[in-house]
């Protein structure tokens, strides 16, 4: 039995009765089925979507003027200053004509998608799906990094003055990039964007650049030239192919089989290319430069991108601590020696750096691009190895000499101690401990070491390396020093502040962290190598630091330490690697340019008479002493007793004694505090 329905009942509008066949379809106002529903709430979501979309629009046009984006961009200029506003150097741009897209071969602007961005042809600017692939491989990756950027919005990027990696500038740049596929065409935005890129070595566009690396207009360019140009974009500084042309090779491989997978060329015609050939052709740069500016300059250039007109990128340098650097180097008695000098905060932010006496006569960067041996500063990593080994500073160790195997280092001057402790061979800078040390806890766990602290340079697999026989240059010495300061590695030594990142770029850096053991250990023997050791005459009234280092014949003197937040790496010796004259040693010379530079650096005054002047008379009174004794030009060297009980002038192979009573120089005066420059101490880092 059915149960009626009451008169009073109300009526479902969306009720529906029975249809006949072929009644037609339902009414509109019928009750819309769950597929209709949903598709009614996404046509809100999109509706909605657009009117953000439009409002954001709008408030871009406002903060950054989207007129200008669409406006051509005016070739880059570069001023670097200094982190207090100071003008370094300032920085041209080399450039050239724009390109066309319709006389460009084809295969030309397909290196650049297949590297870049492969669906720039059907993408409106933003690429959900690369940003989502970019997203995957930094999460699950070693430590590479992938962009999720396309190729307009690079270009987009080009209207903003920094380059920062926030959410809020990815936002602004995915909008401007939505802007110029609304009002460009797609070869209109290839056409700027290839007009305008960085390509290294100061060259700006695809004109400029094909020109400068094969003396060729881009019309003309080859597929493994093209290659070679669209992987420059990743790293164009690093990549360049005039200081790089393997890793130019290897990347440009990269691109070619890009182009294979994107289908613009088939692998039998990959295989078939030969290596692109360079033909440079260089375009003067009349531009003013330093060594730090040089260094800090393909950064900048990276940093900056192609941008409207001038740029000012402000760098970590500290103007009245590089004015004290280039005071220290130019007041110290070097002769005809060169110097280097390097400092940087615990982070690695380069605060001064003086690659050499004199940049106008050579602007090589002694504090960078020169490779020397570091001598006794390198036995930092083999302390290091042994602590991580599990001894300690008290262990004691055979101060002796080696009698067995085939390499049979030996102190210097021949002076050995006998059973002494780590803590005493270190600030001794004992070669034979060091090597036993080497012995005890293998090369490859040294080694290990020194690479975890930042240490690049191809290091000997030997015993040898204990006594720092393989070449680094001074920067990388100091950021290993650095590491020690900060308590964390590795530190890499940087002249651009850092870049402000978003939380996800922040979780992703890795840096590790000393144990408080190791790192109170280790800082116990640096405090005894510099206070009380080889490197005294470094020693501040703050907590100092250090270790000095001395490589065979005294091809090299070096200091390396920190105190006061600051931690600074010295160096002496001759371009051409001959000995520096007098035996000179890391604790001389470096030692006390180290002390004149940081005592001003973090406002600690020098006791005493200042040491350029203490330097000065000991020069005068060399001088004084060749003249007396009628000797030609020969090697002359001195020692000052550290109870300041006479000085012991060194002339060839015989020794002239001036006790205490007789003045040291036209002053007078007998400089205090000074440690010997040629210290019994074994110094000597050759094998």
């Amino acid at each position: 039995m059915t149960e009626e329905m009451p008169d009073s009942a109300p009526l479902d509008p969306f009720a529906q009765s029975p249809r006949e066949f072929g009644a037609g379809p339902p009414s509109a106002f019928a009750r819309p089925t769950p597929w209709r529903r949903r598709l009614q709430i996404a046509g809100w979501v999109v509706a909605a979507g657009l009117a953000v979309l439009m409002i954001l629009i709008a408030w871009l046009a406002v903060t950054a003027p989207l007129s200008r984006s669409l406006k051509p961009i005016a070739p880059p200029s570069i001023s670097l200053t200094s982190a207090d506003g100071h003008l370094i150097a300032r920085r041209g741009a080399v450039i050239d004509k724009p390109v066309t897209m319709a006389d460009l071969p084809a295969h030309v602007p397909q290196a650049f998608m297949a590297i870049e961005d492969r669906r720039f042809m059907t993408h409106w600017g933003v690429d959900p799906r690369g940003i989502a692939r970019a997203m995957w491989h930094n999460l699950w990756s070693d430590g590479s990094s992938q962009g999720g950027s396309t190729i307009t919005q690079q270009l987009a990027k080009g209207v903003f003055l920094s380059s920062d990696r926030t959410f809020g500038r990815k936002a602004r740049e995915a909008l401007i990039a939505l802007w110029l596929e609304a009002w460009l065409t797609k070869d209109q935005i290839m056409e700027r964007y290839l007009s305008n890129v960085y390509f290294g070595d100061n060259v700006y566009g695809l004109r400029a650049a094909a020109l400068h690396y094969f003396n060729r207009a881009p019309e003309r360019l080859t597929i493994p030239q093209a290659a070679m140009l669209a992987g420059l974009l990743k790293a164009p500084s690093r990549l360049a192919p005039t200081s790089n042309l393997k890793g130019a090779r290897t990347r440009a491989a990269l691109v070619t089989q890009a182009m294979v997978d994107a289908g613009y060329i088939n692998q039998a015609e990959r295989n078939a290319l030969p290596p692109a050939r360079l033909n440079v052709h260089d375009t003067p740069d009349a531009t003013t430069g330093t060594y730090f500016a040089d260094w800090v300059l393909p950064q900048a250039r990276d940093r900056a991108g192609a941008v409207y007109g001038e740029q000012k990128i402000e760098t970590t340098l500290d103007w009245r601590i590089q004015r004290l650097a280039e005071a220290a180097i130019r007041r110290a008695p070097l002769g005809g020696a060169q110097a280097a000098l390097v400092a940087m905060k615990p982070d690695g932010s380069v605060v001064a750096m003086v690659g050499g006496k004199n940049y106008a006569k050579s602007s090589f960067n002694r504090a960078v691009q020169a490779k020397r041996q570091p001598g006794s500063t390198f036995k930092l990593f083999v302390y290091l190895a042994a602590f991580r080994a599990g001894m300690t500073p008290d262990d004691m160790i055979d101060d002796t000499p080696i009698t067995t195997g085939t390499y049979r280092p030996a102190n210097h001057g021949g002076k050995y101690r006998g059973r002494i402790t780590l803590r005493q061979a270190f600030a001794a800078s004992s070669n034979v401990a060091a090597v036993r040390l080497t012995q005890k806890v293998g090369v490859d766990n040294v080694i290990k070491v020194a690479r975890d602290l930042g240490v690049t340079a191809p290091l000997t697999e030997d015993l040898s390396l204990a006594l720092g026989t393989s070449e680094i240059p001074l920067v990388e010495l100091a950021e290993a020093y650095a590491s020690v300061a900060a308590g964390a590695y590795p530190v890499l030594a940087h002249g651009l502040p850092p870049e402000e990142q978003g939380w996800f770029a922040k979780l992703m850096q890795r840096q590790r962290q000393f144990s408080q053991d190791q790192l109170d250990m280790i800082r116990d023997l640096l405090s005894s190598a510099a206070n009380r050791g080889t490197g005294s005459a470094a020693a501040l009234r703050t907590s100092t630091f250090g270790k000095t280092g001395t490589t065979q014949d005294s091809r090299d003197a070096i200091f390396v330490g920190y105190a006061g937040g600051l931690v600074t790496a010295v160096w002496i010796g001759n371009d051409d690697n001959t000995p520096l004259p007098g035996g000179a040693a890391g604790g001389g010379v470096p030692a006390r340019i180290w002390r004149n530079f940081m005592s001003g650096a973090i406002n600690e005054p020098v006791e005493d008479a200042p040491e350029e002047t203490q330097d000065a008379d000991l020069v005068n009174a060399i001088a004084n002493v060749t003249v007396e004794t009628g000797i030609g030009n020969v090697g002359l060297g001195v020692d000052f007793d550290k109870d300041g009980g006479g000085m012991t002038v060194n002339i060839g192979g015989g020794q002239i004694r001036l006790p205490s009573d007789q003045p040291a120089g036209p002053s007078g005066t007998q400089p205090p505090r000074m440690a010997p420059t040629q210290p019994d101490d074994g110094e000597d880092g050759g094998p």
